[in-house]
């Protein structure tokens, strides 16, 4: 049964690679009866876990309603998709994003479980190290903008340099990846060496120190509430 439920979910996690718009499209008609057979085979073994479980414990327990209204959502954007094309109009399978709930909920899936659960208490902790992150990160788009803003640099395919906020704040969180590193910066290196040093003070408070923090942070709240995590017949 434990095979047989990784397997279904799987597939139906697959889906996702054939269905339009796909890597590899298969006919509507072929994805969707998969997946209604998927929808089936999750309904019986949430069918047969009822029948050997107490009824009360069963609908007090939220994996259950969870994989039953993700059947429910499921079945029912299927059925509208299914109509709106008959009638050549486009539309898109917005119940992809409840698939994985199946991987989630179903009772062998206790491993997952406990880290999706632990991933969950860790991001209330991580909320103030994310918040001072993005505060630096608004202040140095902000000098930014006031450094390069009036000079009328260009990039090197003469585009507009640093004039617009909102597209200074994405060049600099791309940069704390060292992504765009250093093409970002040699526009305004160009014109004076002297502007390296905000680039490279910029890089060392929020690439190397936020960062380090906010990897520190993530993994110590991570580790502590794995260790914490209670146990139990519904974990």
């Amino acid at each position: 049964m434990r095979t047989a439920t990784y397997f279904f979910i799987f597939l139906n996690l697959s889906l996702a690679l054939f269905e339009e718009p796909a890597v590899y499209p298969l006919p509507f008609l072929a994805t969707s009866v998969l997946e209604v057979l998927c929808l089936l085979v999750f309904l019986g073994r949430l069918t047969h876990f009822a029948k050997v479980t107490l009824h009360n414990v069963f609908w007090k327990d939220t994996k259950n309603i969870c994989i039953m209204v993700a059947i429910l959502l499921s079945l029912t954007d299927l059925a509208i998709y299914g109509v709106l094309r008959l009638y050549n109009v486009r539309s898109i399978r917005w119940s992809r994003i409840v698939r994985p709930i199946f991987l989630i909920n179903f009772a062998e899936s206790r491993q997952i479980r406990r880290a999706f659960r632990s991933i969950r208490n860790t991001l209330p902790e991580i909320t103030y190290v994310f918040l001072l992150f993005m505060f630096s990160l608004l202040m140095f788009s902000l000098m930014a903008l006031k450094l390069f803003g009036e000079r009328n640099l260009q990039t090197a395919e003469g585009l507009p340099y640093f004039r617009n906020y909102l597209e200074i704040v994405f060049d600099l969180y791309v940069l704390v990846t060292t992504a765009n590193s250093p093409d970002v910066m040699m526009p305004a290196f160009d014109f004076s060496s002297w502007y390296a040093l905000f680039f490279i003070a910029f890089v060392i408070i929020n690439t190397y120190i936020f960062m380090s923090l906010f990897l520190a942070v993530v993994y110590n709240n991570y580790k502590k509430h794995l260790k914490v995590m209670p146990g139990g017949a519904c974990d």
